[in-house]
């Protein structure tokens, strides 16, 4: 489950953690943009529930310098020994440069090179040397994780995907519809035989496919007008789905782009419906080789009426008798 949950306190979310792991739930996974940051949400994941796996989906490689980064995630791995998974991602020129004031540069170079630093730093190695992207002087962790967490890479295009599988434990997919994860998978290429595929999985749990739909055109036009997000619908085949949005967009015209945005395109990305159907969808990605479904929930009618506790009755009927298991 992507956490933290909207609306409720992270002082709170002890409880929450609890009854998603009563409900059948393996992991927690956060993002990084402009709510939370990826690594207390987790914290308080390493301290109420000692049996959950921890994970960043994703951590920015550019907005913490190379130190900080090894220095956060081995904190997270000395907390919750052996159940943390550091994810990586460029991350997007927007959150990098605008919002963090870090020139958005080579992301391809500098992902390579922090999974290249981070994997001698997190093993208590000293590293000192040049990367294309940064040098590092004579570093080395006072206070090694004695289990060093996987490194796993978000990748959309086969440049990353296959430096996933050559030099990462496992990917992180993000915005693509189940049928389009076995393009995905096949551009990996040769990998471990136990390399991670994660793929963060919008839900919109409600029958009132109007909202859901009307939620989902508003994430498009805010995702996959950016250039990382549209040259990976480019890759996939969707441009002419995507077309008459990404013309609108660059128009100005915001309210054209949210209605070219088509029910298929929705339907495809968004999963919604019961929350048994919900996991049905779901499993189409772990039937297309998907080992790690994070489910991120959005907000429905129901759990805008109900609050706190429609969200405790939403996690359980998202959670057993038929949960989706981790890989």
């Amino acid at each position: 489950m992507t956490v933290p949950f909207a609306g409720i306190p992270l002082a709170d979310h002890g409880r929450l953690y609890a009854l998603l792991h009563d409900a059948g739930f393996t992991d927690l996974w956060t993002s990084e943009v402009a709510g939370t940051d990826a690594f207390t949400p987790l914290t308080i994941g390493a301290i109420t529930t000692p049996k959950m796996r921890l994970g960043t989906a994703v951590t920015p490689v550019f907005t913490r310098g190379p130190g900080l980064l090894a220095m956060t995630a081995a904190a997270l791995a000395e907390t919750a020994p052996g159940r943390f998974v550091l994810g990586i991602g460029a991350s997007s020129p927007v959150v990098v440069g605008d919002w963090n004031a870090v020139p958005f540069k080579e992301p391809y170079k500098r992902s390579r090179d922090m999974l290249r630093f981070l994997r001698p730093a997190l093993a208590g190695e000293t590293v000192d040397g040049e990367f294309d992207t940064f040098a590092v002087r004579r570093f080395r962790l006072e206070r090694p994780p004695a289990t060093p967490p996987p490194i796993l890479l978000a990748a959309l295009r086969p440049a990353m995907l296959r430096l996933a599988a050559t030099e990462a434990d496992g990917t992180i997919l993000n915005w693509l519809a189940a049928t389009d994860v076995s393009k995905a998978v096949g551009a990996l290429g040769d990998r471990p035989a136990n390399f991670e595929i994660a793929a963060r999985i919008f839900i919109c749990p409600t029958d009132d496919a109007d909202h859901a739909r009307a939620v989902g055109r508003r994430m498009i036009t805010s995702y996959l007008t950016v250039p990382a997000y549209a040259e990976f619908h480019r890759w996939l085949g969707n441009s002419d789905l995507l077309d008459p949005v990404w013309t609108a967009w660059a128009a100005g015209d915001r309210r054209g782009a949210l209605a070219a945005v088509p029910d298929e395109l929705v339907d495809a990305l968004i999963i919604h419906g019961t929350p048994h159907q919900c996991k049905e969808q779901i499993m189409r990605y772990v039937e297309a080789g998907v080992t790690t479904p994070i489910m991120a929930p959005l907000p429905t009618p129901e759990l805008t009426a109900g609050g706190a506790e429609a969200l405790f009755t939403l996690i359980g009927e998202l959670g057993a008798p038929s949960t989706v298991e981790r890989g």
